[in-house]
């Protein structure tokens, strides 16, 4: 699958992220889009990464630009700097898919692109390079001051919590555990890898959960996030994954917000809730979102099922001011809702206040996108009977890929991955078994059918 752009930035295979390539896009960037007081440019902890850094950081400086090497941090991190400086930035990642796979995601001086910008990058590819020579500078503060901006604002909140941190390969890990112990918690340090372990937690496996369960004993919490810190993963007492719109639901409602802006993926519990004045649906990805909340303006506040949120107001914390971040940030909803989890006695205790509602997401890999956009068309052309071991369709949205609402308040949510070849699957309910339940026979619908539809030698996992 050849780079392309997605609901996050431009992703491939890392033996097509070639020099002339990433070079090529880098170049493209500058021209297109506007880049203030230079290119600040980061990258996860992929063995890929650093060399991919290198040649962005070498096509920027080609092109007369200033450049700053934060070296390895997290998204939100380099986002936030980058900002503060009215530079542009490129952050070398690819987030949550797997090691041989890598991406760039980029970020005008006002935050992150938009699907115009990406239109406007694609059409500006092909320049020849300048041959100019910017300044290089170098800065390894990003990710503390990432961590300061919670400290402030939240003060010892977490005093007397005792959280266990998933480290794996996160290159939020080290600020992480630095600003849980700064808000008053005692920290264990779980699980660290050296090699890069892919964490999607929007479709946590098996395996994980059960890691977190059988760690879990004698903590308040469990945390963690993605590759590269822009999506949060929480587990109560007992290891249970608290889902990630449902840290939105609470951080939301911690902050104060009166509009909130979240995907058509996202459980319908926000709409329940009865807490705010508006709830508005977009398309999947952090683009789509930003661009509802700067029309919607106020009090606003966004996020993802895969609990990257976005703060679109000047808000205060327990503690101290909070600032405007409009970009999807994982550190934000982890400290709130184990703030909002101590208020309330326990993590799972203010869980329990949010409406009934319970999403699982899985996916099915290696799925080509024809494959995908076929099967789509097909369920979409009788979707009843696609379905109709499932339960009777209600309503059908089209807002991204195929949502169907079953009778009794059930949603299967088929949709193609916007930057890998997967198929995703969204089953919400009105439990966590039932959920789970709808989730495993909507999935083996679909992998049946997909099974069908591939040409002998396409793969399915």
């Amino acid at each position: 699958m050849s780079p392309k752009f997605g609901t996050s930035g431009l992703r491939g295979l890392v033996s097509d992220l070639t020099p002339d390539l990433v070079g090529d896009y880098t170049r493209g960037f500058l021209a297109a889009c506007p880049h203030g007081t230079g290119l600040w440019v980061g990258r996860d902890l992929r063995a890929s990464s650093p060399a991919l850094a290198e040649v962005v950081i070498a096509a920027a400086r080609d092109e007369g630009v200033s450049v700053t090497d934060c070296g390895a941090v997290p998204t939100p991190a380099l986002a936030m700097a980058a900002m503060s400086a009215g530079a542009a930035a490129v952050m070398i990642t690819g987030s949550h898919i797997p090691a041989d796979r890598n991406g760039l995601k980029f970020y005008v001086p006002g935050g992150e692109i938009t699907k115009a910008d990406e239109a406007a990058i694609l059409a500006t590819l092909g320049r020849a390079p300048a041959g100019l020579a910017g300044h290089r500078h170098s800065t390894f503060e990003v990710g503390g001051d990432w961590a300061a901006r919670y400290r402030l604002a939240f003060g010892r909140a977490l005093d007397g919590m005792k959280v266990g941190v998933w480290a794996h390969s996160a290159v939020s890990r080290e600020p992480l555990v630095a600003c849980l112990e700064a808000l008053g918690a005692r920290v264990a340090v779980l699980g660290r890898s050296d090699v890069f372990v892919p964490v999607d937690t929007e479709a946590v496996p098996a395996e994980v959960r059960a890691l977190l369960a059988g760690w879990a004993e004698g903590l308040d919490a469990i945390v963690s996030t993605d590759g590269d810190g822009d999506r949060p993963l929480v587990a109560d007492a007992t290891g249970q994954i608290v889902p990630g719109d449902v840290l939105g639901q609470i951080t939301a409602a911690a902050l104060g917000a009166d509009v909130v802006v979240t995907t058509v993926s996202a459980n319908t519990g926000v709409d329940l809730a009865g807490r705010f004045g508006r709830v508005v649906r977009t398309r999947i990805g952090s683009p789509f979102v930003i661009a509802a909340m700067q029309a919607a303006g106020g009090r606003v506040v966004g996020y993802e099922p895969n609990g990257g949120f976005l703060l679109g107001f000047d808000a205060m914390g327990p503690a101290g001011p909070l600032p405007r971040l409009m970009t999807r940030d994982s550190l934000l909803p982890i400290v709130a809702a184990l703030a909002e989890g101590k208020r309330a006695g326990s993590l799972a205790a203010r869980v329990a206040m949010e409406p009934a509602r319970f999403t699982v997401t899985d996916r099915l890999e290696d799925v080509p996108t024809e494959a995908s956009q076929a099967l789509l068309a097909r369920v979409d052309a009788d979707p009843a009977a696609f379905v109709a071991s499932l339960g009777r369709v209600q309503a059908v949205d089209h807002t991204d890929g195929l949502r169907l609402t079953l009778d009794g308040g059930d949603v299967v949510h088929l949709r193609p991955s916007g930057n890998a070849p997967e198929f995703r699957i969204y089953a919400e309910a009105a439990s966590p078994k039932a959920a789970a339940a709808l989730m495993a026979r909507a999935l083996d619908l679909v992998r049946v059918a997909l099974g069908q539809a591939l040409q002998p030698g396409q793969g399915l996992v």
